[in-house]
């Protein structure tokens, strides 16, 4: 199957060991950075949404309406606006960016976070509504007929919307989270299932509960899994390492003098994550620093389990092999973002992703050979038991 690669399309250039030098929006460095992406083989970007953050859809249409190829994953909140309008702002950029629009619908995994918008619903209610405001966005794209609407959380009487999507049947849908009510609502609507990198085993226990959801939603087929890490890679694996412990003294000392916000932490002074995907990530943390071929949690752990925060760390090739024991999984979207946004992404996209895209050519010329190989040999065996049943 083929290989994806989703980097970040940032509108300033702070990072968790970088204290922001531009504005929040700044257009030079927003386009710049995209233009990384689709100058060294990255497919897609992502433009996240934070509730202090700049709006990312008109960010997105910025790029989209400045770049060819690269394709765009909008980040979007359901309790920020209203399905109908969302759904009409969508197949717009899907317009402006002539049909490279996947839209990531984040149900909100912090209270506080949430409640800085006014969204005051507890996490499962959250996560009905997402499942309620996806239905409804995919059959806004998709409805030429006026329609009423009676649920849980909206209502409309006789909508229809005069913008279409260029992709038909509609644009895809990309969700995320790892808790059963998000397995659930995920695994019935997104095309795109996101996780965070954990260990290969406790992935592969993810993806077969994605699977699983989507099965008991009655759906013949099941979302493609993306898998998200911050890569720290250099020539050697002495560097790569050295590079590695730098990174997190870096957070942890931007943590410390305050210049970086990082989650609160209980009367105890421990992590209080209310996300199940931040909660997991502690935990693997907590059990040991370093997994598999390149794992690294000490990232994760700076961060209280912020987000996409574990790291693969070693040489371009070690990190690629690293990527493609997750690609053995099943995973076929790979999500990167290094800590110097610009020249990180520059670097993954020389060294990292072209180890990666051949090898899995390779490995799938290798399966279409052998299935063309058992396909020769049942038309040969048919052959024989023709000549046998005519003799």
């Amino acid at each position: 199957m083929p290989v994806e690669f989703l980097g970040i399309a940032a509108t300033g250039d702070g990072s968790e060991t970088n204290p922001r030098s531009t504005a929040a929006f700044d257009r030079d460095y927003t386009l710049r950075l995209a233009r990384a992406h689709e100058d060294h083989g990255w497919d897609r970007v992502l433009f996240a949404y934070g509730s202090g953050s700049p709006d990312p859809a008109p960010a997105a249409a910025y790029i989209a309406s400045r770049l060819d190829r690269l394709q765009i994953l909008l980040a979007h909140r359901p309790n920020v606006s209203y399905p109908t309008f969302a759904a009409k702002t969508f197949a717009t950029l899907d317009q402006i960016s002539d049909g490279r629009l996947t839209v990531h619908f984040i149900t909100g995994g912090s209270d506080r976070e949430q409640g800085r918008e006014g969204d005051f619903l507890t996490k499962d209610q959250r996560y009905d509504r997402t499942r309620e405001y996806i239905a409804l966005v995919k059959k806004i794209w998709t409805s030429t007929e006026r329609f009423d609407h009676e649920g849980e959380y909206y209502r409309f009487n006789d909508f229809v919307s005069d913008v279409f999507p260029v992709q038909q049947p509609r644009p895809g849908v990309s969700f995320g989270g790892s808790s059963p009510a998000a397995y659930a609502a995920g695994g019935a609507e997104a095309d795109i299932y996101c996780l965070w990198g954990e260990p290969l085993a406790q992935t592969a226990e993810q993806i077969a509960r994605v699977r699983q959801a989507a099965a008991d939603a009655g759906r013949t087929d099941s979302p493609r899994i993306q898998v998200a890490f911050r890569p720290i890679i250099a020539p050697t694996e002495e560097l790569a390492w050295e590079k590695a412990y730098r990174t997190v003294e870096r957070i942890k000392s931007r943590a410390a003098d305050g210049s970086l916000l990082v989650r609160p932490k209980d009367g105890a002074g421990a992590w209080a994550p209310e996300n199940t995907g931040s909660q997991r990530l502690l935990e693997i943390a907590a059990a040991g620093e370093r997994y598999d071929r390149a794992l690294w949690t000490p990232t994760a752990a700076a961060t209280g389990g912020a987000g996409n925060s574990n790291a693969l760390v070693g040489t371009p090739e070690t990190v690629a092999q690293a990527l493609l024991d997750y690609y053995d999984l099943g995973v076929d979207i790979l999500s990167a973002r290094g800590y110097d946004l610009l020249d990180d992404a520059i670097d993954f996209g020389r060294h990292v992703i072209p180890i990666v895209r051949e090898e899995v050519a390779r490995r799938d010329a290798a399966k279409a050979a052998a299935r063309e190989q058992a396909r020769e040999l049942e038309r040969e065996r048919d052959r024989h038991q023709l000549i046998a049943l005519q003799a």
